[in-house]
C-alpha cells in the first residue's frame, strides 16, 4: 500500500470535493445523530479562515484513492506555540496507516513552524448513551498525547420543552437581576455593543475550565469580532444573540449565542455563554439563556435539537443547562500532545 499526502489548496475544487466526501462519510459513521456534514461550512473553513488563524490542510491518498485529510489551525495573534488538529479518515480506509501517516505529517509541519503543543478532540460513549467508537481515543493515546480535558455533549429536545419550567426559571432569574435588562439581535453585533462583546469573548479562555489544556486567553478586539462575524457568514451560520446590560453603566456584562447552519434547519448549537465576573451572582447566565432560547425558536421554528458542549467540571454551567432540559449524549476528550 502506498500513502501519498499533499497540501490541500483552496483553489483546487476537485481536491476539496474529495476531502468533503471523506468528512461526510466519517460524520455519518461516527456521529449519526449530528446534522449532515455541511459543505458550505467545510469549504468556508478552507477559504475563509477565522481571523488570527493560519490553517494548513492536507489530503491523503491510499493507492491513489482519497482516504483521509488533515486540518491544522495555527493561531497567529495569541497561543503562537499552540495548534489545533483534526485527523479524519474515511471509514472504508481505517486501520491501514492513513491516520498514522497524517499524524506524522502534522508533527513535521508543526515542528517546522515552531509549535510546541497540539490539541485534538475524540468522542466516546457514555453509560446508557448511544454507541461510539473508541478508536479515536485509542489512536490519540498511541501518539503520546494525554487526555487534558473531559467534556460532555448535551442535547435539548425542543419538542419536549417544559414551558412551565422555563417560565419559572425566567421568573427566578429576573427576580435576581434588578438593575439589568436584556437585549437581542441577529447576525452582526450592533456597534454600540461590539466592544463589550469583544471583552467578554476574550475572557472565555480565562474563565472556562480548561483542565490541563495549555491555552492562553485569546486577544479579542472589535476588529477580530468583525472578522469572526464575516467568517461565520461565509459558513452560512444564522446567529441569535441575547445580552444583558447593566443599566447603571450601560455596559453589556453577559452574553449568549445560539446558531443554526445551512445544512439542517432542525439543529442548532449553543455556543458561548459568559458573564463578567464582577456581575456574577445575579442569575444573568440563566436569564440570557432562557431568553435566547425563546429568541431562537421564534425565528427558527423547525429547530428540534440543540447541542452544547461543557467541561465535565463546569458544574455551574452544567446545572443551568440541565435546568433548561439539556441531557447528556456522549463524552468528548481534549487530547494535548507536546511536540
Amino acid at each position: 500500500m502506498s500513502i501519498a499526502i499533499a497540501p490541500l489548496d483552496a483553489a483546487d475544487q476537485a481536491a476539496i470535493d474529495e476531502a468533503y466526501r471523506i468528512g461526510a462519510a466519517a460524520n455519518d459513521a461516527d456521529l449519526p445523530d449530528f446534522p449532515p456534514f455541511c459543505r458550505r461550512r467545510f469549504e468556508a473553513a478552507i477559504r475563509h479562515p477565522m481571523p488570527g488563524n493560519d490553517p494548513l490542510w492536507a489530503l491523503a491518498r491510499l493507492d491513489g484513492v482519497p482516504a483521509g485529510y488533515l486540518a491544522l489551525d495555527l493561531p497567529q495573534l495569541d497561543n503562537t506555540e499552540n495548534a489545533a488538529a483534526e485527523v479524519i479518515v474515511h471509514p472504508e480506509f481505517r486501520r491501514r496507516g492513513v491516520g498514522r501517516a497524517l499524524h506524522g505529517h502534522a508533527v513535521r509541519l508543526l515542528r517546522e513552524r515552531g509549535r510546541k503543543r497540539v490539541v485534538a478532540m475524540t468522542v466516546a460513549a457514555l453509560p446508557g448513551g448511544p454507541a461510539r467508537s473508541g478508536a479515536g481515543a485509542a489512536f490519540a493515546a498511541t501518539t503520546g498525547a494525554r487526555p487534558a480535558l473531559a467534556e460532555v455533549r448535551r442535547r435539548l429536545d425542543t419538542t419536549r420543552l417544559d414551558h412551565a419550567g422555563l417560565a419559572a426559571s425566567l421568573a427566578e432569574a429576573r427576580s435576581r437581576a434588578a438593575g439589568y435588562r436584556t437585549v437581542r439581535w441577529q447576525g452582526r453585533t450592533p456597534g454600540r455593543y461590539v466592544a463589550d462583546i469583544a471583552y467578554l469573548d476574550g475572557r472565555l479562555m480565562a474563565d472556562a475550565p480548561l483542565g490541563d489544556v495549555e491555552w492562553e486567553p485569546e486577544r479579542i478586539d472589535v476588529e477580530r469580532v468583525r472578522g469572526i462575524e464575516r467568517a461565520l457568514e461565509a459558513r452560512g451560520r444564522r446567529r441569535y444573540h441575547t445580552a444583558v446590560c447593566h443599566e447603571a453603566s450601560g455596559r453589556v456584562v453577559a452574553w449568549t449565542l445560539l446558531d443554526v447552519g445551512p445544512s439542517a434547519d432542525w439543529h442548532a448549537f449553543q455556543q458561548i455563554t459568559i458573564v463578567d465576573p464582577e456581575h456574577r451572582g445575579h442569575r444573568l447566565g440563566l436569564l440570557a439563556k432562557v431568553e435566547n432560547l425563546r429568541h431562537l425558536l421564534a425565528h427558527e421554528p423547525a429547530v428540534r435539537a440543540i447541542d452544547t458542549f461543557n467541561a465535565a467540571e463546569n458544574a455551574h454551567m452544567v446545572r443551568i443547562n440541565e435546568q433548561l432540559g439539556f441531557r447528556p449524549v456522549d463524552g468528548w476528550t481534549d487530547w494535548q500532545l507536546t511536540i
